[in-house]
């Protein structure tokens, strides 16, 4: 890859939004809950952002959501993913498996 390429990449829209995913995820992975949230919420929230990239951070989020025991707001998310006409088919189908998997474990607590 060249250079001029990797530069614009990086300050393109894909490129910003894609860093604070990937920041995400890693925040994400060291259980710091709160900065991946933060860095999920950036990337939807970017002005042009790519929606595969909306897509994969609402879905990352609502996992980090659900970690933490907040349903309601994961729900929400993986909802918006499963309204998004241009979502990636594989990140709407791991959307609706962690909504039934979610929906069985309080179905499960409720008893």
């Amino acid at each position: 890859m060249n250079v001029f390429k990797l530069l614009t990449g990086r300050f393109s829209s894909r490129g910003k939004a894609l860093a604070f995913y990937k920041r995400g995820m890693a925040s994400s992975k060291e259980h710091d809950h709160q900065s991946a949230i933060d860095d999920y919420t950036t990337a939807i929230g970017l002005q042009d952002v790519p929606l595969d990239v909306k897509a994969m951070a609402l879905y990352n989020r609502a996992l980090v959501y659900a970690a933490m025991g907040d349903d309601a707001k994961a729900t929400a998310d993986l909802d918006a993913v499963l309204d998004m006409e241009t979502a990636l088919p594989k990140i709407k189908a791991e959307a609706k498996r962690k909504l039934v998997r979610m929906q069985r474990g309080s179905k499960k607590t409720d008893k």
